[in-house]
């Protein structure tokens, strides 16, 4: 959730921004920061190359857990936390990340550790993660694997 909230405040966004708003934030905090803009000898031409970096990261990530985003691929994710099963998954801090069988991943922002624990703890895990997780948390498709298991 940190990141999450971090690229919302650079941004200044909060969680009903359209994509329309979004990529008209994200042009603007690239003009601003463009590295081009800068001499290479001047000291804030390091500091635009690294802020250029992180807006088009940032701009990546919001677009990916934008409400229009997740609309226009509900079908893909219902299937595949329907019929796919779990592969693996992993804790960190607040994020869960769930690998499917049909090589599709996802990440949950926001996954307290005491809902890890019983996720992990369970005996029907699927079962758990479609009640307690899938449509509970914030996600994002992190990626998908070119290899089917």
């Amino acid at each position: 959730m940190k990141r999450v909230n971090a690229y919302k405040k650079l941004f200044d966004v909060d969680q009903d921004t359209d994509l329309k708003k979004l990529k008209t934030k994200y042009r603007n905090l690239v003009k601003e920061w463009h590295p081009d803009k800068f001499q290479n000898d001047d000291e804030k031409f390091a500091e635009a190359e690294v802020k250029s970096r992180e807006i088009i990261d940032a701009y990546h990530f919001l677009v990916s857990i934008a409400p229009e985003t997740i609309a226009a691929n509900l079908d893909e994710y219902n299937q595949t936390t329907s019929e796919s099963g779990i592969a693996d998954y992993k804790h960190k801090g607040l994020l869960l990340e769930i690998s499917f069988l049909d090589g599709t991943t996802y990440e949950y922002f926001g996954v307290p550790k005491n809902v890890f624990n019983k996720f992990n703890n369970s005996d029907k895990q699927y079962r758990f993660a479609k009640r307690s997780i899938f449509n509970s948390y914030t996600y994002r498709k992190s990626k998908k694997d070119a290899i089917a298991a």
